[in-house]
This record gives C-alpha cells, structure tokens and sequence, in this order.
C-alpha cells in the first residue's frame, strides 16, 4: 500500500478534524460571549467577534473544508485499497469500513466532543485560520449552500443547515446554564417557538364565558354593563349570540355620552365599531402580526359552521409567551369561608357535591358541575359582579347565590357568596336586580 497515498488520506483527516472542531465551537459561541472576550482582551478576540458577527458565512466555511477533506480521504482510501487489494468487491468493502470508522471517531464524536467542551477556546483557534480561508474563497460557500437549498423540500432559502429550531432551543439550553439567560426568558423564548404551533382556538375566550350586549340595548345600559362587568370592550350580538354585529368600547361610550347625555338613550349600535373576524383554526403567532398590522385590539373567534366560538384579545396572545396576566387583587382564596348562620363564601369552581356537604346533603346536577356554573344556569347568562339568583336544593330548601368581585384580566367571577333564603341580601346584589 503506498504510504504517499495512506499519508495523504491522513492529513486530510485531520483537516476534516480540525474542521468539525471549528464547527462544533462557533454553533456554542454567541456574539456576546465574543463581546466578553474582546472586552476582557483575550488573545485573538478580534478575530473572534468578527466571526461570531457573521456565523452563518463561517460556518459554511467549515462545512465546506470539512467535507472536501473527508470526500477526498474516502477517494484516497479506496485507490489505495484497489492497488493493494486484487479483487475489486473487497477493496471496496475494506475501504467502506476504514473510512466509516474513520469518520464516525476522528470526524463525527472526537472533534465535537472538544468543540463542546472547550467553544470559546476551539472558536478563538479557529477564527485564525477561517477569516483568511473565507476572504479566498469569497462567495463559492454560499453558492453552494443556495445550491443545495434548492433541492431541499420546503418553502424559501436558508442561509445555512444550521438555524433549525431544535438547534436553537438547545442554544437557548445552554445559555441558561452557562448563566447567559434566567430561567424564565429561557421559558419565553421557548414559549415563542410554540405560538407559531398554537392555534387561536387554544387561546381565546370561549363564547360560554362572553359578557354580551344585545343592539337593541341603549348606550346607557352598555355603560352600566361594562362598569359592573369590568370590560372595557363588549360584543354586540343581533338575533342571537352566534350573530356578533360589532364590538363597543367603553372609551367610546363614555366620549359619547360626556359630550351629550341624550345620547345614554341611543341604541348602542350607533357607537359600536366593525368586529374583526378571523376563523379559529387561524395561526396565534400570524393573528398577533394581523393584530398589530391592523391595530386591532380583539377579534372575533369563528368555528368552521359559522357560528362564534369566542373572542381573542392582543393580551390572549401575549400569555401564550410571558404566561398568566394577573393584577395585584388576585390572590390565593380557601375554597370555603364560613360566615355564620349558614352563610359561606366559596370559590366558583367549588363542586356541587363539596356545597352540598355544607348543608348535609348529596347535591348535584346534570347539567354543571361547578357553584359557578349552577349560577350562570339559573340567570341563563355568565354572571358578573352583583348578579344573583335562587336555586333550590333537594331538600326543598333555597339558596341565594350572588356573584362577587371579579378578579384577573379577564374579569372571572372568583368567588359567590351562598346564603339560605330569608338572609337579608347584600347590597351588591340588590343592586343587580
């Protein structure tokens, strides 16, 4: 076997090594590592940063020499093996399994190992040598990366075989901790990755929990609406829920009416704006562009028989990324307070078999499950702030439920005060009726 030849194979191994080091540490080195190291005057920094403020251009580099020098090798290799070796079949099986191992050890773990370990110092190394080779070569990495792109399945171009989301999530991994990032943008970045798997559907309001208005009410009722419910933009509905014909602004409502108080007795059509529709199959990420395109603050969540499943808000979409929007009145409650005389305050998600312990009985109903929704079942509408209603218990006794506080963004009845009826109503709920 010529040792020119086994030489040469060698040396471009080796390149390939160096190569695959190069790759592995400049995929683990950000700019900002790199910007520490220039300001901490590290030896070859410059350099460095100057790589990291283009990574995709070296990275190909590196990519380039390092399959040139493994395609190369493998040809060395197997001439080699077809002079040393009389039958054509195991030349091939011999060179096949030399370069296999060859490349799986010296190519394929050995290099990334060290690259991994050491980024900073492999990345520093290598910007020496790939910030002239890149001058030389000029645009033939990029050429050739366009070319295969345009094989690739998919839509567009990319820059490189490197920006996939897999490998940027676990850069993000790593930058926690390494101390780059806290935990939590670590969870955002994260969280933005998922919106653009999220639908909106998964996001809004569904159409069971809308506090609605119907056109032919007067503005004078929407204002009360909005001040005892907490919202600041209600949906207008026509003949029926599924029928949204607008949307009415608080802001609006009360502009009209500072400027003429005759105007409380219009019907609340006349100060409603369009309702922006969008289907709830719609992308969450591609809604929020539209949203901040359009300067569209809520929308209209349709299902596919036409009917509305619910509305979605801007803040909807932006609790997908920075989690749960609360503000400083919500506060972890005990499922029961007890009042006295019979009186408790419970949580609305309380189970009706957890009330009807509370008065010694087996309670419960076919149709909900919760003391919030027995509530919203007897007015026939989601309860707000004040609402109240009478339901009777197996035993033939009453009970006044009354809605109270509404807490969080979404203005969710949190807690309901149930009474026996003959207790004197609060005031709150007088004042509802």
């Amino acid at each position: 076997m010529s040792p020119s030849l086994i030489a040469g194979a060698v040396a471009l191994v080796v390149v390939a090594w160096l190569a695959a080091c190069a790759e592995a540490g400049l995929a683990r080195v950000s700019s900002f590592r790199a910007e520490e190291a220039v300001r901490s005057g590290r030896r070859g920094s410059a350099k460095l940063a100057r790589v990291a403020a283009d990574p995709t251009r070296y990275l190909n580099v590196a990519l380039l020499v390092r399959v040139a020098c493994e395609m190369a090798a493998a040809a060395l290799v197997t001439y080699a093996c077809l002079r040393e070796f009389d039958g054509t079949g195991k030349a091939l099986v011999i060179a096949i399994a030399v370069m296999v191992l060859v490349s799986y050890v010296a190519v394929g773990v050995s290099p990334r190992t060290i690259g991994r370990q050491h980024p900073l110092n492999t990345a520093t190394a290598a910007a020496y040598v790939l910030v002239p080779l890149a001058r030389i070569m000029g645009p033939v990495p990029s050429l050739l990366i366009l070319l295969g792109n345009a094989f690739t399945p998919g839509r567009g171009f990319r820059r490189g075989p490197f920006a996939s989301e897999a490998e940027l999530r676990a850069l993000v991994d790593l930058a926690e901790k390494e101390s780059l990032i806290e935990a939590e943008e670590r969870k955002m970045v994260h969280s933005v990755f998922e919106l653009g798997d999220t639908l909106v559907r998964e996001v809004m309001v569904p159409r069971t929990d809308l506090v609605v208005i119907e056109r032919y009410k007067t503005i004078r009722q929407a204002l009360t609406l909005a001040l005892r419910s907490g919202f600041s933009r209600i949906p207008v509905t026509g003949d029926s829920e599924d029928d949204v014909v607008g949307v009415v602004y608080l802001k609006d409502l009360v502009r009209r009416t500072h400027i003429n108080r005759d105007a409380e007795n219009e019907l609340v059509t006349t100060a409603m704006r369009p309702a922006y529709f969008v289907p709830d199959t719609k992308n969450a990420g591609d809604l929020l562009r539209e949203m901040q395109k359009e300067h569209k603050h809520v929308a209209v969540v349709i299902d596919e028989y036409g009917g509305t499943a619910g509305i979605v808000t801007i803040e909807d979409v932006l609790e997908e990324i920075v989690g749960e929007i609360t503000d400083e009145y919500d506060r972890e409650l005990p499922p029961v307070d007890a009042l006295g005389e019979g009186r408790f305050r419970v949580i609305s998600r309380l189970d009706l078999g957890d009330l009807g312990e509370l008065y010694g009985l087996e309670f419960d109903d076919e149709d909900v499950e919760t003391v919030g929704g027995l509530l919203a079942k007897a007015l026939g509408r989601v309860p707000i702030a004040g609402a109240s209603a009478v339901v009777e218990l197996p035993d033939g006794r009453e009970l006044r439920l009354t809605a109270e506080s509404a807490a969080g963004r979404r203005n969710k009845i949190v807690t309901v005060l149930v009474e026996p009826v003959g207790t004197a109503a609060p005031e709150t709920a007088e004042a509802a009726e």
